[in-house]
């Protein structure tokens, strides 16, 4: 007798099933709409459209360009509102929103507190606004039927020069919110290396860290961010494939570093559409994550910049299950992969798996039985 507990899941059942998302940026995944309203409030005339649905469309199409630098252009706009505390907590509060509504049940959302200065806040007051908004958020979602929690993580920016200096804000909050840190950027000329300083003191105080490589740039990056830096994950790691031969019988050969990341189980924070746009992937069909699911790397799935990429982390499974044929079982997998390498501590990543990620997936998973 043949089930349907392996079959494709439709839509709905995608946005229903538990979803860990371990690499999205505040100021990529505004709405619209909260954009305009933001750029009314204070004075910000930069926007190339104030409709909201047509700002939408601009951001994802200055974004869908094959160019790292054109991508990172548009964050001016969407920081250039995100100024004031105010500011602050709504985009936050919209973001835990907006993640529990798309089935998201814990994620870490990132973003560099050193780019919301320009009015006169300080870094403290930054990290303070963005917790206020997740805490709020939390709580909305809560009443809307929805469960959610939220982790900050502080990023620095890798072409400025004060990673320490945020590195030590995420260490003095991580008891308040601010699950680890991160350094994000353009990759090409600007190694992680750079910012030794602040990794090394990271490690001394046992903290959590992960490093933007494998994206725009290629294994040198990815090498130096485990083997000089020490990096706990790897944000989008994609390029790792260019480690991988596929031999004339279909078998795959990997190279040294792409054995130790599989063997070390090192998180992979993938970003399939960002991946399309940036263009350190071809398709979704090409995408490296279906060889790389296939060798059971530490592969997980995100959204890196919902705005921009007109995602959720539904669309990016939808995606892949047209493009791979995947089932359920496949989605709780990487789904668990994230929960494992989330930055909480073992018990609470644990309790996650078993009484949250596991009975949820059953539940979609045994509906067949009572159609």
């Amino acid at each position: 007798m043949t089930t349907e507990t392996n079959s494709q899941p439709n839509p709905e059942q995608i946005r229903r099933a538990p979803k860990v998302l371990l690499h999205d940026h505040l100021d990529g995944g505004l709405r619209p709409g909260t954009i305009v309203d933001l750029a009314r409030e204070t004075g910000y005339t930069g926007l190339p459209e104030t409709d909201a649905d047509k700002l939408g469309v601009w951001f994802r199409e200055a974004a869908d360009s094959g160019s790292l630098e054109r991508y990172l252009e548009t964050f001016a706009h969407t920081c250039a509102v995100m100024q004031t505390r105010d500011a602050l907590v709504r985009v936050a509060a919209e973001c835990a929103e907006d993640l529990a509504e798309d089935g998201v049940v814990y994620a870490e959302v990132r973003y560099a507190p050193e780019q919301h200065l320009e009015a006169g806040l300080t870094l403290e007051e930054v990290v303070e606004a963005v917790n206020e908004g997740f805490r709020e958020g939390e709580r909305r979602a809560k009443a809307n039927g929805h469960r959610i929690r939220v982790g900050a993580l502080l990023t620095a920016m890798r072409h400025a020069a004060r990673a320490l200096e945020i590195a030590e804000l995420a260490n003095r909050y991580r008891d308040s919110g601010v699950v680890g840190f991160d350094i994000a950027g353009a990759e090409a000329g600007f190694p992680p290396t750079r910012h030794l300083d602040a990794f090394e003191y990271l490690k001394r105080e046992n903290n959590h860290f992960t490093i933007h490589a494998g994206e725009a740039f290629g294994l040198p990056s990815i090498w130096q961010a485990l083997q000089w830096c020490g990096a706990d994950r790897l944000g989008h790691g994609v390029r790792i494939i260019d480690d991988i031969e596929i031999g004339e019988d279909g078998k795959a050969e990997l190279g040294r570093l792409a054995s130790y990341v599989r063997d070390k189980r090192i998180p992979l924070e993938m970003c399939p559409t960002s991946n399309l746009q940036t263009g350190a992937a071809t398709s979704y069909e090409e995408h490296p994550v279906g060889l790389l699911r296939k060798l059971h790397f530490r592969a997980t799935i995100n959204t890196d910049n919902r705005l921009m990429s007109g995602t959720s982390m539904s669309r990016e499974f939808e995606h892949l299950v047209k493009a791979f044929g995947y089932t359920l079982d496949d989605m709780q997998w990487f789904t668990v992969n994230a929960m494992k390498s989330a930055f909480i501590p073992f018990d609470e990543r644990l309790a996650m798996i078993n009484d949250v990620i596991k009975p949820g997936y059953a539940e979609i998973k045994s509906e067949w039985l009572f159609q």
